[in-house]
């Protein structure tokens, strides 16, 4: 059975029903934001400047989408190294951010913060940015356009495809397949990888 969320949501109450391993498509609006743009969001935050849109019940892409070539909306828009973000996830997810999203794992201190404001992490696939921009129907600049490809975006998505790497009960998609893997080795070969 697919699994499907459509962001923003109202309340967390349907993450409760995604577990690390689901293969889910995502649907709505969602942020786009890289590394300046977190910077920029974490200073304003600080110095009790409002934003301009509400980070409650919002996923955050961490995606630059480059620009669009001729004839199409955007160009690709695969997802960039999520620990980059770290620093600036917990407080993001203090604000009401329900999700995130990128390649790769998260730090300890996110994996906290995850299960203290239930928040999912999810990925997308790396590799496969002029696939993943056809998933967005529209675009539109939030915040600091002066960034370019790393100012705030708002993406509208249809059918977007994620796996849900780290769920709300403390699960984690990469420690259980590597689990697994090492299940098939054959005794006495260890993965050092």
């Amino acid at each position: 059975m697919e699994k499907k969320l459509t962001f923003p949501l109202e309340d967390r109450t349907p993450l409760q029903d995604f577990y690390a391993g689901d293969f889910i498509t995502i649907s709505g609006k969602i942020l786009a934001a890289r590394d300046q743009t977190h910077r920029r969001l974490l200073e304003l935050l600080e110095k009790d400047i409002p934003l301009p849109f509400s980070l409650k019940g919002q996923l955050i892409y961490y995606v630059g989408p480059s620009p669009a070539p001729p004839g199409r909306l955007v160009g690709a828009a695969g997802p960039t190294t999520s620990y980059r973000m770290d620093p600036y996830t917990p407080f993001l997810l203090a604000q009401g951010v329900v999700a995130t999203m990128g390649k790769g794992r998260r730090g300890p201190e996110v994996k906290k913060a995850q299960l203290k404001y239930k928040a999912l992490y999810l990925a997308t696939f790396g590799g496969a940015g002029a696939y993943l921009s056809r998933c967005i129907k529209n675009i539109k600049t939030l915040a600091f356009e002066d960034l370019g490809p790393e100012a705030l975006f708002e993406l509208e998505v249809e059918d977007f495809p994620a796996v849900v790497i780290n769920d709300l009960y403390g699960n984690d998609f990469y420690e259980i397949t590597q689990r697994q893997w090492q299940k098939k080795l054959s005794p006495g070969v260890t993965n050092d990888c």
